[in-house]
């Protein structure tokens, strides 16, 4: 990747450094960046210390079949005892694990002795069912508690995962089913979404057709809603698991027992299981939880908003909180539902604290106007966090100035399903931090920026983001297909894992994320992030949300196609196009001018807030749209389309 269009972003040049207060009483501290430089693998073994082991290990890295790891050779634990037993066993048992609310006002208060006793009978219920060790399992819920409790009982069995998000097709479902040939599958009746409810059971009916691996389907009642029912092969929740003892005693397994399964999503052809497993991603996921968050158990009240559908809900919802005796909420619905102001609501409710959510929902309130978080008491609120994609600086600002009143240090995290843990962040009451930057890596983990030669690239250039060293929580491979595993992500450059991001680094050494290197266009011969375009016309006051695609041109190769939200109030006319392409063209560079601008009312994404671009290039190419039943909406696409051809095009 050239350098030629990694022009300066607007934000480089500004720093928030946390304050003393903060820097007196946080987690991280200056040293761990020495500590992890200077004895790489005494770090590790520190952090692994955190967590109880049954059997201590013996090496902490075996690296000898690369690019497969070992971590904690020979230690033995289990996950689930970590993230609940031995909480209750240290008198933390009436501790709050779970605030659980629903999105139509129910809610539960579940300890963490409340939730071993539901962990533990739901793996009688299992073992019952005739799961044991090794067998796969999977998981297709709403986010309610017992998603949560399901992954907890398979991991307390050592009978790996594998969650499929609710909102998945029947046919992505029965691939994921198929690939990790699971015998059971977790489910529920539906769940509730903007106020009605959609059916799970009745995608599963579908997914397991004439499949003869499935032996039970294990069905939680939470819609109540009519559903087929097979009693030789469906099982109500509440009638196995309710009648279980509380009593379990739990096994410990070797630290490369794998954890779960979790299916990339967005390809075509066969699903990529990514593999994960025990004790090097417990103990990364506990050490980035308790030192990016700066987690205080006794007193905070934690919140991301991931679906455990995701690996965001695996690492930060299940096993990081739990394992550090977090008190955290969970959220069944939408952000708007029943109003705009819904999680600003429920902040103010529990008192929220620490708050981890998306770009795209941050964008997403802006768009909606000041006036719904200035409505509730957000100032309880102490540290934010983003995740999932670049964050643009203005939506930065935003986060901080809005929802954190200026007082709150925000943590742009970088790391993928495959990393398992959180890799590039600042390191809150260490870091200083930059509007839109996720600065670098954490302590213990090794990253560099390579040109097309795989050369270091130097400050104020850009290029492929990789990873030189092992770490933890890294994948083992890919389900079934070790030689894929190393086809797709250590052919690129040798003996290193190559991301499939583009980074650069500014002239101070803060790393700045450019998105997918497939999302990287090539206009003229010049490369120009996707990433780059939409953070300029975001940075304009009257747009609040844009996605920006490379469509083929005859001329230039690829023209920049620009699909735009206004903020509410600023009205769509004959100049705004013009002036919004103008505007990039001022941020970036004339080489950057949209070819094409197109004011929309919404922008397609899944119901985990993640925007499909790969719609809106078929939109760009007038191509016939590819597979949408994972959209949040699926006829905003025809709205997209029928506007296309009145939209605004270069023509200078």
């Amino acid at each position: 990747m050239s350098g030629e269009a990694l022009e300066n972003l607007s934000h480089e040049d500004r720093v928030f450094f946390p304050s003393e207060k903060f820097a007196a009483q946080a987690n991280g501290k200056a040293d761990l960046y020495d500590r992890a430089k200077n004895d790489r693998d005494g770090f590790w073994n520190e952090q692994a210390e955190n967590l109880q082991w049954d059997t201590k290990w013996s090496q902490v890295l075996d690296w000898s079949d690369a690019p497969v790891s070992k971590w904690f050779v020979g230690g033995k634990l289990n996950v689930s005892v970590n993230c609940v037993d031995r909480h209750v066993a240290a008198g933390n048992g009436s501790r709050v694990a779970i605030h659980f609310e629903g999105e139509r006002g129910d809610t539960q208060t579940i300890t963490y002795q409340n939730l071993l006793d539901s962990v533990s009978q739901a793996a009688n219920a299992l073992t019952e069912l005739g799961i044991k060790a090794g067998d796969r399992v999977a998981i297709y819920m709403p986010m309610i508690p017992e998603a949560v409790i399901s992954m907890l009982a398979c991991a307390r069995i050592g009978a790996p995962h594998s969650v499929v998000f609710g909102g998945f097709s029947a046919e992505s479902l029965r691939s994921r089913i198929e690939d990790a040939s699971a015998s059971l599958v977790i489910t529920a009746d539906g769940g509730f979404r903007k106020g009605s409810a959609f059916g799970l059971k009745v995608a599963v009916d579908e997914a397991i057709e004439d499949m003869p691996s499935v032996k039970n389907v294990l069905v939680v009642k939470r819609t109540e809603q009519e559903v087929n029912w097979n009693s030789d092969r469906d099982i109500w929740w509440d009638e196995i698991v309710s009648r279980q003892s509380t009593s379990h005693a739990p096994q410990a397994f070797d630290s490369e027992h794998p954890l779960f399964i979790l299916y990339t999503s967005g390809t075509t052809g066969k699903p990529k299981g990514i593999l994960h497993t025990t004790g090097g991603y417990l103990t990364q996921a506990s050490y980035t939880h308790r030192v990016v968050f700066d987690l205080k158990p006794e007193t905070d009240v934690y919140w991301c908003t991931a679906d455990v559908g995701w690996i965001t809900g695996h690492s930060y919802v299940t096993y990081g909180p739990l394992a550090n005796g977090a008190t955290q909420v969970i959220y069944e619905g939408t952000p708007d539902t029943p109003h705009k102001g819904r999680w600003w609501e429920i902040v103010a409710k529990y008192g929220v604290t620490i708050l981890y959510t998306a770009p795209t929902a941050i964008r997403t309130f802006m768009k909606w106007g000041d006036e719904f978080p200035q409505a509730h008491d957000l100032s309880t609120l102490r540290l934010l966090g983003s995740v999932g994609e670049p964050i643009n600086p203005e939506a930065w600002m935003w986060y901080r100035e809005v929802i954190g009143a200026s007082n709150c240090p925000i943590v742009d995290t970088w790391w993928q399903t495959e990393t398992g843990g959180i890799m590039i962040s600042p390191l809150p009451g260490v870091t200083g931090t930059k509007p839109g930057s996720a600065m670098g890596p954490i302590p213990g983990i090794s990253a560099e920026i390579l040109d097309d030669a795989g050369v270091a690239v130097g400050h104020g250039s850009g290029g492929y983001l990789v990873l030189t060293q092992p770490w933890p929580a890294m994948l083992r491979g890919i389900w079934g297909d070790m030689e894929r595993y190393k086809e797709t992500y250590w052919s690129r450059f040798k003996s290193q894992y190559f991301a499939g991001d583009g980074a650069k680094w500014d002239n101070d050494g803060a790393i700045w994320l450019l998105g997918r290197v497939d999302d990287v266009m090539n206009v003229s011969g010049h490369r120009i992030s996707t990433t780059e375009v939409e953070s300029a016309l975001v940075s304009h006051p009257t747009v609040a949300e844009a996605a920006v695609v490379g469509a083929n041109d005859e001329t230039t190769g690829q023209g920049i196609v620009a699909f735009v939200i206004l903020r509410a109030g600023s009205e769509d006319g004959p100049g705004v196009a013009q002036e919004l392409r103008a505007h990039v063209a001022k941020e970036i560079g004339a080489i950057a001018r949209p070819r094409q601008i197109l004011i929309v009312a919404e922008l397609p994404k899944t119901r985990s807030g993640k925007i499909m671009r790969r719609l809106l290039r078929d939109v760009a190419e007038n191509r016939t749209l590819g597979d949408v039943t994972t959209l949040a909406d699926p006829t905003i696409m025809n709205l997209i389309s029928d506007g296309l051809n009145s939209s605004s095009t270069d023509d200078d």
